[in-house]
Protein backbone atom coordinates (compact mmCIF):
# COMPACT_ATOMS: atom_id res chain seq x y z
CA UNK A 1 0.00 0.00 0.00
CA UNK A 2 1.68 3.25 -1.26
CA UNK A 3 1.64 6.35 0.96
CA UNK A 4 0.50 9.68 -0.81
CA UNK A 5 2.85 12.97 0.00
CA UNK A 6 0.11 14.70 0.66
CA UNK A 7 -0.86 12.90 3.81
CA UNK A 8 2.21 13.67 5.97
CA UNK A 9 1.91 17.52 4.80
CA UNK A 10 -1.84 17.39 6.33
CA UNK A 11 -1.00 16.14 9.43
CA UNK A 12 1.71 18.62 9.81
CA UNK A 13 -0.58 21.30 9.36
CA UNK A 14 -3.04 19.55 11.71
CA UNK A 15 -0.81 19.82 14.60
CA UNK A 16 0.10 23.79 13.48
CA UNK A 17 -3.27 24.39 13.77
CA UNK A 18 -3.92 22.68 17.27
CA UNK A 19 -0.52 24.72 18.31
CA UNK A 20 -2.16 27.99 17.27
CA UNK A 21 -5.92 27.21 18.84
CA UNK A 22 -3.65 26.52 22.10
CA UNK A 23 -1.87 29.68 21.79
CA UNK A 24 -5.16 31.54 20.98
CA UNK A 25 -6.83 30.15 23.91
CA UNK A 26 -4.14 30.58 26.40
CA UNK A 27 -3.69 34.31 25.45
CA UNK A 28 -7.35 34.78 26.20
CA UNK A 29 -7.35 33.20 29.52
CA UNK A 30 -4.15 35.05 30.03
CA UNK A 31 -6.06 38.10 28.92
CA UNK A 32 -8.66 37.98 30.67
CA UNK A 33 -7.40 36.94 34.02
CA UNK A 34 -5.25 40.14 33.60
CA UNK A 35 -8.43 42.47 32.56
CA UNK A 36 -9.57 40.63 35.55
CA UNK A 37 -6.80 41.70 37.55
CA UNK A 38 -6.49 45.11 36.58
CA UNK A 39 -10.39 45.41 37.12
CA UNK A 40 -9.75 44.82 41.17
CA UNK A 41 -7.39 47.13 40.95
CA UNK A 42 -8.98 49.59 39.66
CA UNK A 43 -11.99 48.57 42.27
CA UNK A 44 -9.10 48.90 44.84
CA UNK A 45 -7.78 51.78 43.77
CA UNK A 46 -11.54 53.88 43.46
CA UNK A 47 -12.32 51.99 47.38
CA UNK A 48 -9.28 53.65 49.11
CA UNK A 49 -9.93 57.06 47.07
CA UNK A 50 -13.39 56.51 48.40
CA UNK A 51 -12.53 55.85 51.92
CA UNK A 52 -9.26 59.05 51.65
CA UNK A 53 -12.24 61.21 50.36
CA UNK A 54 -14.09 60.44 53.25
CA UNK A 55 -11.50 60.76 55.85
CA UNK A 56 -10.68 64.28 54.38
CA UNK A 57 -14.27 65.15 54.75
CA UNK A 58 -14.51 63.38 58.56
CA UNK A 59 -11.56 65.58 59.44
CA UNK A 60 -13.11 69.13 57.39
CA UNK A 61 -16.34 68.36 59.15
CA UNK A 62 -14.42 67.83 62.15
CA UNK A 63 -12.25 70.71 62.01
CA UNK A 64 -15.38 72.96 61.13
CA UNK A 65 -16.96 71.31 64.26
CA UNK A 66 -14.72 72.23 66.66
CA UNK A 67 -14.72 76.07 65.42
CA UNK A 68 -18.32 76.18 65.82
CA UNK A 69 -17.64 74.96 69.42
CA UNK A 70 -14.92 77.21 70.38
CA UNK A 71 -17.62 79.59 69.14
CA UNK A 72 -19.77 78.62 72.42
CA UNK A 73 -19.69 80.73 75.20
CA UNK A 74 -21.80 80.32 78.72
CA UNK A 75 -21.91 81.37 81.85
CA UNK A 76 -23.05 78.26 83.08
CA UNK A 77 -19.83 76.66 84.55
CA UNK A 78 -20.92 72.89 84.22
CA UNK A 79 -22.38 73.47 80.46
CA UNK A 80 -18.82 75.34 79.59
CA UNK A 81 -16.88 72.41 81.63
CA UNK A 82 -19.09 69.98 78.74
CA UNK A 83 -18.25 71.81 76.10
CA UNK A 84 -14.38 72.42 76.82
CA UNK A 85 -14.86 67.77 77.01
CA UNK A 86 -16.21 68.27 73.19
CA UNK A 87 -13.94 69.68 72.39
CA UNK A 88 -11.26 67.93 73.68
CA UNK A 89 -13.12 64.54 72.35
CA UNK A 90 -12.77 66.29 68.47
CA UNK A 91 -9.18 66.50 69.09
CA UNK A 92 -9.14 62.69 69.50
CA UNK A 93 -11.12 62.23 66.86
CA UNK A 94 -8.79 63.97 64.35
CA UNK A 95 -5.74 61.79 65.54
CA UNK A 96 -8.03 58.61 64.92
CA UNK A 97 -9.01 59.19 61.67
CA UNK A 98 -5.08 60.12 60.48
CA UNK A 99 -4.09 56.95 62.38
CA UNK A 100 -6.69 54.92 60.47
CA UNK A 101 -6.82 57.03 56.88
CA UNK A 102 -7.38 53.54 55.08
CA UNK A 103 -9.52 51.77 57.93
CA UNK A 104 -13.10 52.15 56.16
CA UNK A 105 -14.62 50.96 58.93
CA UNK A 106 -13.00 53.30 61.55
CA UNK A 107 -14.01 55.92 59.33
CA UNK A 108 -17.29 55.56 58.78
CA UNK A 109 -17.26 55.37 62.70
CA UNK A 110 -15.66 58.68 62.93
CA UNK A 111 -18.54 60.17 60.34
CA UNK A 112 -21.04 58.55 62.74
CA UNK A 113 -19.46 60.02 65.92
CA UNK A 114 -18.95 64.04 63.69
CA UNK A 115 -23.09 63.91 63.16
CA UNK A 116 -23.53 62.65 67.09
CA UNK A 117 -21.29 65.91 68.04
CA UNK A 118 -22.90 68.17 65.33
CA UNK A 119 -26.10 67.31 67.23
CA UNK A 120 -24.66 67.70 70.88
CA UNK A 121 -23.77 71.34 69.69
CA UNK A 122 -27.00 71.93 67.81
CA UNK A 123 -28.47 71.26 71.74
CA UNK A 124 -25.83 73.08 73.23
CA UNK A 125 -26.68 75.93 71.01
CA UNK A 126 -30.56 75.68 71.94
CA UNK A 127 -29.80 75.73 75.61
CA UNK A 128 -27.47 78.89 76.08
CA UNK A 129 -29.90 80.61 73.84
CA UNK A 130 -32.55 79.78 76.52
CA UNK A 131 -29.85 80.33 79.19
CA UNK A 132 -29.12 84.19 77.36
CA UNK A 133 -32.96 84.73 76.92
CA UNK A 134 -33.36 84.24 80.81
CA UNK A 135 -29.96 85.98 81.51
CA UNK A 136 -31.51 88.43 79.47
CA UNK A 137 -35.02 88.60 81.22
CA UNK A 138 -33.10 88.64 85.01
CA UNK A 139 -30.82 91.43 83.83
CA UNK A 140 -34.06 93.15 82.93
CA UNK A 141 -35.81 92.51 86.15
CA UNK A 142 -32.84 93.25 88.18
CA UNK A 143 -32.76 96.84 86.31
CA UNK A 144 -36.20 97.23 87.28
CA UNK A 145 -35.62 96.20 91.03
CA UNK A 146 -32.62 98.36 90.86
CA UNK A 147 -34.35 101.77 89.87
CA UNK A 148 -37.17 100.74 91.94
CA UNK A 149 -34.48 100.32 95.14
CA UNK A 150 -32.95 103.57 93.67
CA UNK A 151 -36.43 105.69 93.71
CA UNK A 152 -37.10 104.41 97.45
CA UNK A 153 -33.61 104.93 98.46
CA UNK A 154 -33.79 108.99 97.25
CA UNK A 155 -37.03 108.96 98.65
CA UNK A 156 -35.77 107.85 101.80
CA UNK A 157 -32.85 110.56 101.09
CA UNK A 158 -35.62 113.03 101.01
CA UNK A 159 -37.43 112.52 103.70
CA UNK A 160 -34.09 111.65 105.95
CA UNK A 161 -32.90 115.37 104.81
CA UNK A 162 -36.70 116.94 105.50
CA UNK A 163 -36.17 114.74 109.06
CA UNK A 164 -32.85 116.40 109.82
CA UNK A 165 -34.35 119.30 108.64
CA UNK A 166 -37.50 119.69 110.73
CA UNK A 167 -34.89 118.30 113.68
CA UNK A 168 -32.31 121.75 113.00
CA UNK A 169 -35.56 123.45 113.38
CA UNK A 170 -36.59 121.92 116.28
CA UNK A 171 -33.27 122.31 117.93
CA UNK A 172 -33.16 126.08 117.05
CA UNK A 173 -36.30 126.67 117.53
CA UNK A 174 -35.51 125.37 121.11
CA UNK A 175 -32.88 127.05 121.70
CA UNK A 176 -33.63 129.15 124.97
CA UNK A 177 -33.78 133.39 124.68
CA UNK A 178 -32.03 135.40 127.47
CA UNK A 179 -32.71 139.40 127.89
CA UNK A 180 -32.46 141.48 130.45
CA UNK A 181 -29.13 141.17 130.91
CA UNK A 182 -27.18 143.11 133.80
CA UNK A 183 -23.34 142.62 134.81
CA UNK A 184 -22.42 144.05 138.19
CA UNK A 185 -19.01 143.57 140.20
CA UNK A 186 -19.09 143.60 143.94
CA UNK A 187 -16.70 143.49 146.79
CA UNK A 188 -17.29 140.94 149.35
CA UNK A 189 -17.12 141.77 153.26
CA UNK A 190 -17.58 140.41 156.36
CA UNK A 191 -16.44 137.03 155.26
CA UNK A 192 -18.07 136.76 152.34
CA UNK A 193 -21.58 137.45 153.48
CA UNK A 194 -22.76 141.16 152.63
CA UNK A 195 -21.76 142.39 149.11
CA UNK A 196 -21.15 146.35 147.89
CA UNK A 197 -21.29 147.10 144.61
CA UNK A 198 -18.22 148.67 142.73
CA UNK A 199 -16.43 149.56 139.51
CA UNK A 200 -12.98 149.18 140.43
CA UNK A 201 -11.02 146.36 139.79
CA UNK A 202 -9.22 146.19 142.60
CA UNK A 203 -11.73 146.18 144.67
CA UNK A 204 -13.99 143.32 142.58
CA UNK A 205 -14.15 140.08 144.19
CA UNK A 206 -17.24 139.33 142.36
CA UNK A 207 -19.25 139.80 139.50
CA UNK A 208 -22.97 139.25 139.59
CA UNK A 209 -24.37 138.66 136.22
CA UNK A 210 -28.17 138.18 136.07
CA UNK A 211 -30.88 137.82 133.45
CA UNK A 212 -34.32 136.53 132.23
CA UNK A 213 -34.97 133.29 130.62
CA UNK A 214 -37.64 133.88 127.89
CA UNK A 215 -40.73 131.47 127.59
CA UNK A 216 -40.55 128.30 124.82
CA UNK A 217 -42.82 125.72 124.67
CA UNK A 218 -40.90 123.97 122.04
CA UNK A 219 -38.05 123.30 125.04
CA UNK A 220 -37.55 120.94 126.81
CA UNK A 221 -39.19 121.17 130.50
CA UNK A 222 -36.07 119.66 132.38
CA UNK A 223 -33.21 120.68 134.59
CA UNK A 224 -30.77 122.64 132.64
CA UNK A 225 -27.08 123.94 133.58
CA UNK A 226 -26.75 128.03 133.07
CA UNK A 227 -22.86 128.63 132.43
CA UNK A 228 -21.53 132.11 131.84
CA UNK A 229 -17.69 132.75 130.60
CA UNK A 230 -16.25 136.05 130.95
CA UNK A 231 -13.11 137.27 129.16
CA UNK A 232 -10.82 139.68 131.03
CA UNK A 233 -9.23 142.82 129.57
CA UNK A 234 -6.08 140.63 128.93
CA UNK A 235 -7.28 137.99 126.74
CA UNK A 236 -7.99 135.19 129.64
CA UNK A 237 -10.69 133.24 130.68
CA UNK A 238 -11.63 133.97 134.24
CA UNK A 239 -12.14 130.68 136.20
CA UNK A 240 -11.35 130.05 139.56
CA UNK A 241 -9.33 126.60 137.93
CA UNK A 242 -8.88 125.24 134.56
CA UNK A 243 -8.88 122.00 135.17
CA UNK A 244 -11.74 119.53 133.38
CA UNK A 245 -13.82 120.24 136.28
CA UNK A 246 -14.25 124.18 135.04
CA UNK A 247 -14.48 123.40 130.91
CA UNK A 248 -17.55 123.44 129.04
CA UNK A 249 -18.88 123.15 125.87
CA UNK A 250 -20.19 125.69 123.52
CA UNK A 251 -21.07 126.44 119.78
CA UNK A 252 -18.82 123.42 118.77
CA UNK A 253 -16.11 124.92 120.82
CA UNK A 254 -14.75 124.34 124.66
CA UNK A 255 -13.86 126.77 127.21
CA UNK A 256 -13.83 127.73 130.96
CA UNK A 257 -16.37 129.23 132.94
CA UNK A 258 -16.28 131.78 135.24
CA UNK A 259 -19.86 130.50 137.02
CA UNK A 260 -23.09 128.13 136.47
CA UNK A 261 -26.27 127.75 138.09
CA UNK A 262 -28.62 124.65 137.64
CA UNK A 263 -32.47 125.68 136.93
CA UNK A 264 -36.00 123.76 136.78
CA UNK A 265 -36.50 125.00 133.05
CA UNK A 266 -40.96 124.91 133.39
CA UNK A 267 -40.98 126.42 129.65
CA UNK A 268 -42.43 129.90 131.12
CA UNK A 269 -40.20 133.12 131.50
CA UNK A 270 -37.84 133.02 134.84
CA UNK A 271 -35.03 134.95 136.56
CA UNK A 272 -32.25 134.05 136.84
CA UNK A 273 -28.14 135.12 139.01
CA UNK A 274 -25.24 133.71 138.49
CA UNK A 275 -22.24 134.73 140.44
CA UNK A 276 -18.48 134.54 139.28
CA UNK A 277 -16.17 134.36 141.64
CA UNK A 278 -12.31 135.16 141.05
CA UNK A 279 -9.20 135.19 142.62
CA UNK A 280 -6.44 138.11 143.72
CA UNK A 281 -5.31 139.87 140.77
CA UNK A 282 -7.87 138.52 138.31
CA UNK A 283 -9.59 141.42 137.80
CA UNK A 284 -7.96 144.03 136.11
CA UNK A 285 -8.83 147.59 134.34
CA UNK A 286 -10.67 147.61 131.43
CA UNK A 287 -14.15 145.96 129.49
CA UNK A 288 -14.73 142.59 130.18
CA UNK A 289 -17.00 140.35 127.47
CA UNK A 290 -19.55 138.15 129.17
CA UNK A 291 -21.33 134.91 127.63
CA UNK A 292 -24.25 133.38 128.73
CA UNK A 293 -24.70 129.68 127.56
CA UNK A 294 -27.18 126.74 128.06
CA UNK A 295 -27.37 123.93 125.87
CA UNK A 296 -24.45 124.64 124.46
CA UNK A 297 -25.25 127.43 122.71
CA UNK A 298 -24.41 130.98 123.89
CA UNK A 299 -28.20 132.21 124.61
CA UNK A 300 -26.69 136.15 125.37
CA UNK A 301 -24.01 138.62 125.97
CA UNK A 302 -23.13 141.19 127.91
CA UNK A 303 -19.91 143.67 128.76
CA UNK A 304 -18.82 145.34 132.00
CA UNK A 305 -16.12 147.88 132.39
CA UNK A 306 -14.07 148.15 135.25
CA UNK A 307 -11.91 151.16 136.70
Amino acid sequence: MSTSPEEPKSKKNLVLLIIILLLAVSNGITLFLLLRQKQKTVEQIIKYEKIYIEKNQVETDLIALKKQYEELQTHDAALQKEIEEKKAYIDQLLKEAEKHRGDAYVIAKLKKETETLREIMKHYVRTIDSLNTLNQNLIAEKKKVLKKLDEEKEKQQVLEKEKEELKQTIKKGSILTCFNIVAKAYQLKRGGTKETETSKARKTDRIKVSFTLGENKIAKAEEKTVYVRIMTPDGKELAKSYDESYRFKFNDSHGYYAGKTSINYANKEMQVVVNCDGKDGDFVPGNYIIEITCDDVVIGTTSLKLD
